[in-house]
């Protein structure tokens, strides 16, 4: 494959999906082709599941039965999104990947780490990141993001859960990017989402060898 494969991974609240849209506006304006994805979802088929889950309706049937929908839409993900960016040369940044699979519903739902990596394997594929970017945050100040952006909506099957839980996925995160420091950098996200869009650039820039500088297309904007 041609393109490079960036994922984002960490907590809720950590700001993901705001500093995927600054860092493709910044390879942008390096002339790069971007492509901006998600799981679950990401493909029309992935995003059907993607509803599912996040509904919580999957709960009730079980960690195993969840995390074996997370690789179906991953397989359609791949298949159908991820792969044809990558061979056509594109940067491909994704909002999760595995690592959230293996925090999840891995060591969060005790799905036990053989079934999550065959699960893996026959989803991706062969196609694995080139780099993840870990967005690490206090758990308490995570929470008050979530509050925040959801107002009076109701929080979604993951963000719902209780404190102990996130504190045990950040710490999941952290001893992923501990064990796998070639693939994995982390990154603190707390800050403005300027200052975090900069230590991302920082990052992003040594590991793939790019200008420091960039003329991003959005300056200002996420």
């Amino acid at each position: 494959m041609a393109g490079t494969f960036i994922t984002f991974e960490g907590g809720e609240g950590a700001g993901k999906s705001t500093q995927i849209r600054r860092l493709a506006a910044r390879l942008e304006g390096l002339g790069l082709e971007v492509v901006t994805t998600r799981e679950p979802g990401g493909a029309p088929g992935a995003e059907a599941i993607r509803e599912v889950l996040l509904s919580g309706k999957a709960k009730a049937l079980g960690p195993l039965v969840e995390a074996t929908l997370f690789a179906a839409a991953r397989i359609d993900h791949v298949a159908n999104r991820i792969r044809p960016a990558l061979d056509r040369g594109a940067v491909v940044l994704c909002d999760r990947f595995t690592d959230s699979t293996r925090v999840y519903q891995g060591d969060g739902d005790g799905v036990d780490a053989t079934t999550v990596a065959e699960l893996e394997r026959i989803a991706v594929d062969g196609v694995r990141p080139d780099l993840t970017l870990v967005l690490d945050l206090p758990v308490e100040v995570a929470l008050e993001r979530i509050a925040t952006r959801r107002g009076d909506e109701h929080p979604d099957r993951f963000e719902g859960e209780a404190d102990v839980v996130h504190h045990r996925r950040r710490e999941a995160f952290l001893s992923i990017a501990k064990a796998e420091p070639d693939r994995c950098a982390v990154i603190d996200a707390s800050g403005d989402e300027e200052t975090v869009a900069n230590r991302i650039w920082e990052t992003v820039a040594a590991r793939l060898d790019l200008p420091t500088e960039s003329h991003p297309a959005e300056a200002g904007h996420g």
